[in-house]
């Protein structure tokens, strides 16, 4: 089976710890929507994400709730819907979000949220009062929901600079890292996703026929294509990582590496989707999130590790990369007690 479009047996048995019990039903649950149970036994197995979203869709049905069981109370089939129908009556992305948030923050118990809006970056912070943190998956399962209802809303994928929650890192991060971000951050003070707050003004034009579709489709629309490590962009961004930027190879050096033409790696990389500029500055947009979270490492020294002439330099593409000025970032990134 092709990797692509597929979910991780990891999340499988996440998605089945609270809602379905080992034993028959679990097994006749699973063979319902395709997925071989003794699927679940192996490490490395994945599962088509239509099956997935299948699973989702009947283990949703069977509890009359859209939320696994993962909160004292549930969110009872037709939540999603409703969530979409009161934010898409909004006139902004930054009204919508709020509306979905006040709903969902009285559907759940345990997951009260609020979008906070910090000059040019915006964030969603879970406000939560117990002192144990939910497990991973819990997190990850509303923060799925919350940002795919957003970039349906908006008719655009969101870009998420930051992801922090307050649970321990799982065993498994790899689909995370695919669906939200490659900037994880676990054992944090509190739980909160960070974007740029340009996309709050987007305006909201959806109809009731977009809905329709929207919900038929769902959460296998919601849920990101899983990254081939094995492509051509995965393998050279993970080269790039390897090596200090000054040492990063032109177009027809790499290509030469690859024992292929410049026109051939152009031609391959545009195949996926990809060029080697947008890879080299997304390898840099993932150095400089990483090291501004470091107070240590100055402006200067990032601009000169990612190659940059100068800080100046370095400041205009991080504002091209993430909406944001680095400064503005870290500061948010390291006040913890906001």
């Amino acid at each position: 089976m092709s990797e692509k479009d597929t979910i991780a047996v990891q999340l499988v048995r996440e998605a089945l710890l609270q809602s379905c019990a080992p034993g028959v039903a679990r097994e006749e649950l699973l063979n319902k929507v395709g997925i071989a149970p003794a699927l679940l036994e192996t490490g490395e197995g994945r599962v088509p994400a239509s099956q997935y979203a299948k699973l989702w869709r009947l283990l949703a049905r069977r509890g009359d709730d859209e939320f696994f069981g993962m909160d004292p109370r549930k969110l009872k089939s037709g939540s999603l819907e409703f969530l979409c129908r009161s934010a898409m009556a909004q006139p902004t992305l930054a009204a919508g979000l709020s509306t979905g948030l006040s709903f969902l923050s009285l559907m759940l118990e345990r997951l009260p949220a609020q979008l906070v809006h910090q000059q040019s970056l915006a964030e969603i912070v879970l406000l939560e009062d117990d002192p144990e943190p939910r497990r991973a998956f819990t997190y990850f399962t509303y923060w799925m929901i919350v940002h795919g209802v957003a970039c349906w809303l908006a008719g655009r994928r969101i870009p998420i600079l930051a992801i922090e929650l307050r649970c321990a890192a799982p065993d498994f991060t790899d689909d995370y890292r695919v669906m939200f971000s490659d900037n994880l951050r676990f054992d944090r003070p509190r739980t909160r996703m960070i974007f740029s707050a340009d996309c709050l003004d987007l305006p909201i034009k959806r109809s009731a026929e977009e809905l329709k579709r929207f919900l038929a489709h769902a959460p296998a629309n919601i849920l990101v294509k899983y990254r081939d490590p094995q492509s051509l962009a995965s393998r050279i961004k993970h080269d790039l990582r390897q090596l200090p930027a000054e040492q990063w190879p032109e177009t027809e050096a790499l290509a030469q590496q690859l024992c292929m033409s410049a026109s051939t790696l152009r031609r391959r990389l545009a195949e996926e989707g990809q060029t080697y500029q947008g890879l080299k500055d997304s390898v840099r947009k993932e150095l400089a999130i990483v090291w501004l979270a470091e107070p240590s490492i100055s402006f200067v020294e990032i601009a000169s590790r990612l190659g940059f002439a100068d800080a100046s330099s370095f400041y205009k593409a991080f504002r091209k990369w993430s909406g944001s000025n680095p400064g503005h970032y870290r500061t948010l990134i390291l006040n913890e007690a906001i």
